[in-house]
């Protein structure tokens, strides 16, 4: 947020909305919300927590607070998407490079004349998912190189030779963003957290980076650490350690480029309120309206952008009420962050629904009733 959004700031309590999602909805042990909306020329923050942070193993576990660092699964590819963005903003990279040019390994793949931005836009013509990893306790599980490989050539049958100006089809996919964090991390000569933390941590004053890296700089982040869902191959609950299992493959603690991040929901709405301000032209020094463009425009096809994901028309994740220029993402473990740049509002929706489960479904309802809550108390 601006300097001047941190002086008579309008405080809205949103337990009520954290708590439907866990106690109406039985969607996860703990929901923390926040949200903020510039109005009046200043903002306008809302916050509220509810649950506690485990159910298993039994026993009295923490109340949810707003400093729990939460596995933020898929909103890491947003968070790659402004790394590229700040990465081609400096001049290191650019998103229309190919991807053979930054993992000259990967020249002769299917995928070795696609674009990094074609293949952010999940327009690459690649298959939505692969299982990179072994099942088993204590299995080898196959190396980063072979990972690559096998993603760059996982071409689906119907998207075969040069993609067209604005690419294939639109296909969800992980593979697109396993690619674009790896020939990020190539391009700079750092681990992919690292260049995260250079880019959108520093810069934002953000509590956000990979397990590795707030293990290291946050105070108590092994009791803030939010539980995810219990594994037995991988050792029982998961705690302070990724969820996804590609990216504990890929990047063990650090962060890959489809998933891999942590973080409270304050660094999730002070991420949000910068983008605003970059759209709005308040502030330009991280940012501009042009730099975040590719990531927010409408293409062809579908709903997904270079980064974002735009609003459905029909049973949107952001509820009934946010505008229809909003863009935001989803992740995995139950998280979300929508952006409305009309109403100049941020919600962030933060929980731990599958655990100790993935089986349970409950957050496609807690969500857009989620949103409903946090439109009605921010807007009224």
């Amino acid at each position: 947020m601006t300097g001047d959004a941190t002086r008579n700031v309008e405080a809205v309590n949103l337990t009520a909305v954290a708590r439907q999602v866990v106690a109406e909805h039985r969607a996860a042990p703990c929901a923390v919300v926040g949200a903020a909306q510039r109005a009046g020329g200043r903002w306008r923050l809302g916050w509220g927590a509810a649950g506690q942070l485990w159910t298993v193993p039994a026993g009295p576990a923490p109340p949810a607070h707003v400093q729990l660092l939460f596995d933020l699964a898929s909103l890491t590819k947003p968070v790659t998407a402004l790394t590229l963005a700040r990465c081609q903003r400096e001049g290191l990279l650019d998103r229309s490079q190919r991807l053979g040019e930054l993992l000259p390994e990967l020249k002769e793949t299917a995928s070795g004349a696609v674009s990094l931005d074609l293949l952010s836009a999940h327009r690459a013509g690649l298959e939505a998912h692969r299982e990179f990893f072994v099942s088993r306790p204590g299995a080898a599980q196959p190396t980063l190189a072979a990972i690559l490989a096998e993603a760059a050539a996982a071409r689906r049958p119907d998207c075969q030779g040069t993609p067209p100006p604005e690419g294939f089809p639109p296909v969800y996919s992980d593979l697109g963003y396993i690619l674009v964090g790896a020939a990020i991390a190539a391009r700079l000569g750092r681990d992919l957290d690292a260049v995260v933390g250079d880019q959108v941590g520093q810069p934002l004053g953000l509590t956000l980076g990979s397990a590795r890296q707030l293990s290291q700089t946050e105070l108590g982040a092994a009791d803030r650490f939010v539980p995810t869902e219990q594994v037995s191959w991988r050792g029982g609950v998961l705690r302070g350690v990724v969820h996804d299992e590609n990216a504990w493959v890929l990047a063990d603690r650090g962060s890959a480029g489809h998933a891999g991040l942590f973080g409270d929901v304050w660094s999730v709405v002070r991420l949000g309120t910068r983008v605003l301000d970059a759209l709005h032209g308040r502030r330009d020094d991280w940012l501009t309206a042009a730099d975040l463009e590719p990531l927010i425009r409408r293409r062809p096809g579908g709903t997904h952008c270079a980064g974002f994901d735009r609003r459905g028309s029909e049973g949107p994740m952001s509820g009934q009420h946010f505008g229809a220029e909003t863009f935001g993402h989803l992740g995995f473990t139950g998280t979300s962050l929508w952006i409305d740049p009309e109403a100049q509002l941020v919600g962030v929706l933060l929980t731990n629904r599958v655990h100790p489960t993935r089986e349970t479904t409950a957050i496609r309802l807690a969500r857009p009733a989620a949103y409903d809550g946090i439109h009605a108390h921010m807007t009224t």
